[in-house]
């Protein structure tokens, strides 16, 4: 029998995050979920504190106040506790950046063999099996390539694999960071706005590798994404920030209407407010 992703403890639960920078609260008591199997969105407009919900739970911001838990293959990480590497690689929890970060002067085939060194390294005793050539080390080796190729036919990127990572389009380092990222065979994927200086049919194309991650690896996706023609495409729950604070949160189907997030977007009608200052008066 399937199991419904809604059942049980979530994949990633945020309870009450804040985050102070000085005197400036960028994240406000926060609260979410995010389950397995699903996109969740985090949307919001310029400077309500998507990306900072991020830097706190891949490890570059420690926060505040707040618990962040991870929950899978029955066991419970607590990422506010953790180091940036750990929640990489014990959590299984993975990042892409608003700017893409991809290693320029490897190639597109490197980029993706690089993503699996805490694998290799493992396998290879930590340099003594890899020194020597050692079969376990050989299978690891094997292993790794076979991923990277699989993920760089998935991305279309198999005939640019011997490619400098610098040279490609902006589009297909994009996809690239995507693959690399998946490379590292995580639980939680979390990207930082994907779709930012795609065209049209690069957001598309996006949209549909976003659901084949969810449908057939069968992980959870948190999304950040201004791109309202892919959020609202793919996404199975929305979570609204403004100002630091969660204004919304439900299906993307419910959220679209809530007046608390058209006002977060398009600002109260003038005469309403002034209506609404004269009732006050």
């Amino acid at each position: 029998m399937n199991r419904n992703p809604d059942d049980g403890e979530p994949l990633l639960a945020v309870d009450h995050l804040s985050m102070r920078f000085g005197g400036l609260v960028a994240v406000n008591d926060v609260s979410f979920a995010a389950r397995d199997r699903q996109i969740t969105a985090i949307i919001g407009p310029n400077g309500a504190g998507k990306t900072t919900v991020f830097n706190c739970l891949t490890g570059f911001y420690a926060p505040s106040v707040g618990r962040l838990t991870v929950s899978h293959s029955g066991q419970r990480w607590w990422l506010e506790r953790m180091e940036a590497h750990r929640i990489a690689g014990a959590a299984r929890v993975a990042r892409t950046f608003q700017n893409v970060r991809l290693f320029g002067g490897m190639s597109v085939l490197e980029n993706l063999i690089v993503a699996q060194h805490i694998k290799l390294m493992r396998a290879s005793g930590f340099t003594l099996a890899g020194l020597l050539g050692l079969p376990v080390y050989r299978r690891a080796e094997r292993a790794a390539v076979e991923l990277a190729r699989y993920w760089l036919d998935r991305v279309g990127l198999v005939d640019v694999a011997d490619w400098q990572a610098g040279n490609l389009p902006y589009g297909a380092q994009r996809r690239l960071e995507i693959a690399r990222a998946m490379c590292s065979e995580p639980r939680l994927l979390c990207l930082d706005e994907p779709a930012a200086g795609l065209n049209p049919r690069e957001s598309a194309d996006l949209s549909q590798l976003l659901t084949f991650i969810r449908d057939h690896h069968r992980i959870g996706v948190l999304l950040i994404e201004h791109d309202m023609s892919v959020v609202m495409a793919i996404s199975d729950h929305l979570v609204v920030l403004d100002y630091g604070r969660k204004i919304s949160e439900g299906p993307p189907a419910v959220v679209r209407h809530d007046p608390a997030v058209i006002r977060a977007y398009l600002g109260e009608d003038e005469d309403e407010s002034e209506s609404e200052d004269r009732a006050d008066g």
